[in-house]
């Protein structure tokens, strides 16, 4: 069972995400933007990702590798959606059982 601290925290998160994205919207919908900068707005996200996921790699966690090895496999093959639930799912069962 979720506390509704658990909830109102998932939920609080969740607004904060929204928002960032909303505003970011709202800020560059009205600009021209060349190629180049529209090719960074399209990556921006997954560096974003990136960023923020990649340092528990680093860690030589051999569930962890195993998962992010998974990942890379399926997002050369699946969209975005299968690849993070895949992952996702993956990561959790990894842990489970690898300790």
């Amino acid at each position: 069972m979720v506390s509704v601290d658990a909830a109102l925290t998932i939920a609080l998160m969740g607004l904060a995400t929204y928002s960032t994205r909303l505003i970011g919207f709202l800020a560059v919908s009205r600009l021209v933007l060349n190629a180049r900068a529209t090719r960074v707005m399209e990556v921006a996200p997954g560096c974003v990702l990136i960023t923020v996921i990649a340092p528990r790699f680093v860690i030589g966690d051999m569930g962890e590798l195993l998962a992010l090895a998974i990942t890379v496999l399926v997002a050369i093959r699946f969209s975005l959606l299968s690849t993070v639930m895949i992952s996702v799912i993956s990561t959790g069962l990894l842990r489970h059982l690898l300790g």
